[in-house]
């Protein structure tokens, strides 16, 4: 599975202490063509690679965690990046990471001991499959209904990098700090509506080129066509279920 994972970013191998198993690791991807680093939980020694992190593995050491404001740096960095993250360590490990990293961050967890191949293998095919042309593609779902976006946000993670956005306000500050290759956007919203929001992406440089679907009731089908001067990539019934949306959403990358 190595062929071809070279140039992919890096990946960060984080611990508090001088691990043998973390260093070994990184001693084994190198020799799979993997950029891979070994840093202490010290936020000097992972901020050079922020912007190049790709992957990160978190090793929790036996008797010692690693440092809060270090956690809060790294989940900055997944937030930011799309960067994957793995734990390696066992239970009470997993349940202090998650007072400050959210599940939902979280590829994979491996407890101890550790079975290196496995681990290995599943940063492969992560590598394979998130970076360079096999990268996931991120959607931005942006809508007032916190629990519908839930809902769809639970039927694409396991396709696509998916962010969210309770308002416009939200959605400008993500794609100030993330790339996005499709909005999908609320079309009724307090404040700032679908349309009003889409034009405010359409005036900014950085974020004119992002295709956005509107995301509609029955009812609000022909103030969508009202606004085709917009040109958005299509809407979509927030009535559509898991099958429909994921074939709809797969039919439009493969056209681009």
């Amino acid at each position: 599975m190595n062929t071809g994972l070279a140039n992919r970013g890096t990946i960060l191998v984080i611990s508090d202490t001088d691990s043998f198993l973390a260093k070994s690791l990184v001693g084994k991807l190198g020799q799979k063509g993997l950029d891979a680093v070994f840093v202490h939980d010290e936020i000097k020694e992972i901020e050079p690679h922020k912007s190049n992190t790709s992957l990160m593995i978190l090793f929790m050491n036996e008797g010692l965690q690693i440092k809060t404001k270090s956690l809060v740096y790294i989940k900055d960095i997944a937030s930011d990046t799309n960067a994957g993250i793995i734990l390696v360590g066992d239970d009470s490990g997993f349940d202090s990471i998650k007072k400050t990293i959210p599940e939902t961050y979280v590829l994979e967890k491996f407890k101890r001991p550790l079975v290196m191949d496995d681990l290995i293998e599943r940063i492969e095919r992560y590598m394979e499959e998130n970076t360079g042309e096999g990268r996931k593609k991120t959607i931005l779902i942006v809508d007032d209904d916190i629990t519908y976006m839930r809902t769809v946000y639970e039927w694409l993670k396991d396709t696509y990098h998916v962010g969210m956005a309770s308002s416009g306000v939200q959605a400008i500050s993500y794609l100030a700090k993330n790339k996005a290759d499709l909005v999908l956007l609320d079309y009724e919203m307090p404040i700032a509506n679908g349309p009003q929001v889409m034009q405010m992406l359409k005036s900014d440089s950085e974020t004119e080129a992002i295709p956005v679907m509107f995301l509609t009731g029955h009812s609000e089908r022909e103030s969508v066509m009202s606004v085709i001067d917009l040109k958005p990539a299509d809407y979509l019934l927030k009535s559509i279920g898991k099958d429909n949306i994921l074939k709809k959403l797969g039919d439009f990358f493969g056209r681009y």
